[in-house]
């Protein structure tokens, strides 16, 4: 397979500190200089343009989901390689690895069991969750944010959809770090991978176990209902639906977790748009795609040339690895006026956070209703609320955007509602 000559400057820009810390200066340099190249270092072409990021995600003929694992996988040492079959396995039944016409047959049976009056029936449940992890926290004066919040409340959340006991919760988070966690590191890491396929393991035995029992008593969890789904006579296999729940579990909660810290964040560094929202908690659907915009969870849509591509004069070889860098794309200037400015307020703000297309995240109105609810209650019963330190700690992870604690102060004591 030809390569096109690396671009040894750009790489080094994206595996450096401040890259993690703060991207959006080197994605614009990118998009300026370089907007569609070959990064040696990443084994993989990087767009940073909103067009041609949403060429690749709408695009699921010419840019597979369905090999993002193998290819990645295939960077290894065949002896290594081989070590990971199980892991293959589980993400080619998996909805975001796969390609149609298996993926519309996943979708479809899916979204017959997690709808969206499922979701919305939450709303009062969600409000009570982040209600009981405020009162455990309103008269100490501070917090960890995404300990003590951000990551119990959609953990709890997917649980209790899903329906897995809220004691097993940590099992859950180190089941959803390894698996999602070896995508985030380029090139592929054998020790993630091995974590990966291990949490695999444990999650199918200890899925097992739950499916016999919905098998025999069936409640009104949505696993009873991925067992008893059907279409025209098709259900799901044993295998798939272990797949399913792995996605829920990690996207339903790593996801939220990230959106309510990084917007948090964003708010907090922008006083003027925190009073605002403040004095008008009607904005809060605005409010929440500009943070989904501004700094989203998602920087990252890892695709896969299913046959020779052309992009902007660029040949794209067949199997090759194309990172359509979506943070970069919701800061382009020419899709976002003034794009690194935030705004609660901003209209016709069609980020591309949640993806696109056929691969739209069937979770994004879950999340959005989890963030609306927790942000707003937190301005609400938390006054003169502020970062503990500017000092933050983001994870390094290239696809995933996220804060590894989140210390803020605010006035102790209960609010009178």
């Amino acid at each position: 397979m030809t390569r096109p000559a690396p671009q040894a400057r750009f790489d080094d820009y994206l595996s450096s500190p401040e890259f993690y810390d703060d991207p959006y200066p080197v994605y614009h340099m990118l998009r300026a200089e370089a907007p569609i190249f070959w990064s040696e270092r990443w084994n993989a072409w990087v767009l940073t343009r909103y067009a041609d990021v949403l060429a690749v995600v709408r695009d699921p003929g010419s840019f597979s989901n369905g090999l993002r694992v193998p290819v990645f996988l295939d960077q290894l040492p065949p002896a290594e390689r081989a070590r990971f079959g199980l892991l293959e396995d589980h993400f080619a039944v998996q909805i975001p690895h796969s390609d149609p016409t298996y993926h519309t047959r996943l979708r479809t049976l899916i979204t017959k069991a997690f709808t969206a009056r499922m979701v919305q029936a939450l709303q009062g449940r969600i409000q009570e969750l982040v209600d009981e992890l405020l009162n455990g926290v309103e008269d100490k004066g501070q917090m960890d944010v995404i300990w003590d919040f951000a990551f119990p409340l959609p953990a709890a959340v997917i649980g209790e959809i899903v329906g897995m006991p809220a004691a097993d919760i940590d099992k859950y988070k180190q089941w959803s770090s390894n698996i999602m966690g070896f995508l985030g590191v380029t090139p592929p890491d054998p020790d993630y991978i091995a974590d990966a396929q291990q949490s695999i393991v444990e999650l199918k035995a200890y899925v097992s176990g739950k499916i016999e029992q919905r098998r025999r008593r069936p409640t009104a969890d949505l696993l009873s209902q991925l067992v008893e789904v059907e279409e025209e006579g098709d259900r799901l296999s044993e295998e798939e639906i272990y797949a399913i729940v792995a996605v829920l579990m990690s996207a339903g909660h790593e996801t939220t977790t990230n959106t309510i810290g990084n917007g948090l964040v964003a708010l907090l560094r922008h006083p003027e748009m925190l009073a605002r929202l403040r004095r008008e908690p009607d904005l809060i659907e605005s409010a929440v795609e500009e943070m989904l915009r501004y700094d989203g969870t998602t920087q990252r849509h890892m695709r896969v040339a299913a046959q020779e591509v052309e992009l902007d004069g660029h040949r794209i070889g067949k199997h090759q690895l194309v990172f359509a860098m979506v943070g970069a794309a919701n800061r382009d200037p020419a899709q976002f006026p003034h794009p690194d400015r935030f705004d609660i307020t901003r209209s016709n703000n069609r980020h591309v956070t949640f993806g696109h297309g056929i691969h739209f995240c069937v979770g994004a109105p879950l999340a959005r209703l989890e963030t609306k609810i927790a942000i707003n209650t937190m301005l609400r019963r938390l006054p003169r609320l502020q970062l503990a330190t500017e000092e933050l700690a983001w994870h390094q992870h290239i696809g995933l955007r996220g804060l590894k604690s989140l210390p803020i102060q605010f006035q102790p004591g209960r609010v009178r509602e």
